[in-house]
């Protein structure tokens, strides 16, 4: 199907010849001869064309007016200008209502096809974004948090609930694989700001010298090797959402600098002097506590503060063991589709492991299962051997043998997350030192005070 180019112009002789010039270039070509007739077009009938030409004054108008409508209504589409009597003032106002270019007639037919063709494919590009978009916005609506389970079906509830509101920033928490990724994108694609990027910088995957840099952008010379001026992610999330995953590891520095640009709304690039504004939603991540970081002196606590406008926090997959009723015949359609199998029963044998398993890794991990077991299956039914799932402890489980009076063995094998780790150390010191805090303080070479907020964040039994 031929693309369309309207052509708006009210000289019947330019007009006609216009008409057979583009037709014959394979255009499907609407015309109108005034600006009424155009919003006719545009608005009433639905008429979507790739690219149009207008000249600037017509019978009725200003196209610059007609331009201006046209956009605020979220129409698409290249605009070309052509004028007898061009001037400044109308040419700064049609770049800045976003027209791809203004000429003054009389224009040759090889220039004007010159910028026709780069209007198409400009417009052609904008499409395909915005086709995109629309995809990720069907895809990514709080349905896609799937699963039965009371823990998930609050927090869907809580993501239909925030992506009706404008929050500035907001905090995910949750060990690592429970979905924070999932969260935000959910997040952006349901909420206000759909139209915008979403920007995804995982702060723990960057060294700090080039964080800085990716994250705030630079000019030339700013550093060595800095030859142009590149844009950060922050500036190009502008009108979107950027997402912060695993914040806790940024350096102090750059956390004093993140907490200015989110109370200001303001960015300066390395080596600049001028200050631009910005317009993001900030989404941030941890699998860390970000309070018990923030009561040690790791994290600023001014930040943790503007971070956690709202916190959300991601239910382990062990508590939503229900969920697994919908998850695996999802991953197992998803890697069927991406591997060309045909996976279609699972055994009970299967399940019973999937279903006894506690999933030290949460979601990633049972995708990862399900994907090994999708694709290394040569039948219709699921391969069991290759579930391979390791024996895992329940968190909080007594798990560390002492082998001699001054050691304490945990696993380092993903059956524990650090917090356990923590919780069985401060178990092991309080039970040689007969649940005294100052004697198992001394034991752990650590105050008091920290040994006793630890005691207390974790629940154990002391002297006090």
């Amino acid at each position: 199907m031929p693309d369309t180019l309207l052509l708006i112009e009210d000289e019947p002789l330019l007009s006609a010849e216009l008409v057979r010039h583009f037709k014959r270039q394979a255009w499907d070509v609407a015309t109108a001869h005034t600006i009424a007739e155009a919003k006719r077009l545009l608005l009433d009938e639905d008429v979507q064309p790739l690219v149009v030409l207008s000249d600037m004054s017509l019978p009725d108008g200003n196209a610059l007016d007609l331009l201006e409508t046209i956009r605020s209504r979220g129409v698409s589409g290249e605009w070309l200008f052509l004028t007898g009597y061009g001037g400044v003032a109308d040419s700064v106002r049609a770049l800045r209502l976003g027209a791809f270019d203004f000429l003054e007639k009389p224009c040759e037919l090889d220039r004007l096809d010159l910028m026709v063709a780069g209007a198409a494919r400009s417009a052609r590009a904008q499409r395909q974004l915005r086709e995109q978009a629309a995809a990720e916005n069907r895809r990514y609506t709080p349905a896609a948090f799937v699963g039965r389970s009371e823990p998930a079906r609050q927090v869907r509830d809580m993501l239909i609930k925030l992506s009706r509101v404008p929050l500035s920033a907001m905090l995910l928490t949750g060990e690592t694989g429970t979905g924070k990724g999932l969260a935000a994108r959910i997040l952006h694609h349901s909420g206000q700001r759909r139209e915008g990027p979403l920007v995804e910088v995982n702060c723990a995957a960057l060294p700090r010298e080039l964080l800085e840099s990716e994250l705030f952008g630079h000019e030339a010379g700013a550093f060595t090797g800095a030859r142009g001026r590149r844009r950060g992610l922050m500036e190009q999330a502008h009108g979107g959402t950027i997402f912060l995953d695993e914040i806790g590891e940024l350096s102090s520095d750059l956390q004093a600098k993140l907490l200015t640009v989110i109370e200001d709304r303001r960015i300066r690039r390395l080596g600049g002097s001028q200050e631009i504004s910005i317009d993001v939603q900030v989404i941030t991540a941890s699998n860390h506590d970000l309070l018990e970081r923030t009561q040690a002196g790791a994290f600023r606590s001014d930040l943790y503060h503007r971070i956690t406008v709202f916190t959300l926090e991601l239910p382990a997959l062990r508590r939503r063991k229900a969920d697994l009723d919908d998850l695996v015949p999802l991953f197992v359609a998803e890697y069927n589709t991406k591997s060309g199998k045909s996976v279609r029963s699972i055994p009970d044998s299967a399940w019973s492991a999937l279903r006894t398993h506690e999933w030290p890794g949460n979601v990633r991990e049972l995708r990862n299962v399900v994907e090994r077991c999708v694709l290394l299956s040569d039948t219709p039914t699921l391969a069991i051997e290759w579930l391979q799932l390791t024996p895992t402890r329940a968190p909080g489980e007594a798990v560390a043998p002492i082998s001699n009076a001054h050691d304490v063995c945990v696993p380092i094998d993903g059956s524990m997350n650090l917090d356990d780790m923590e919780r069985t150390i401060l178990g092991a010191a309080l039970e040689r030192s007969k649940h005294n805090v100052t004697a198992a303080a001394r034991l752990l070479g650590t105050s008091r005070e920290t040994l006793r907020y630890r005691v207390n964040k974790h629940g154990l039994k002391s002297d006090e």
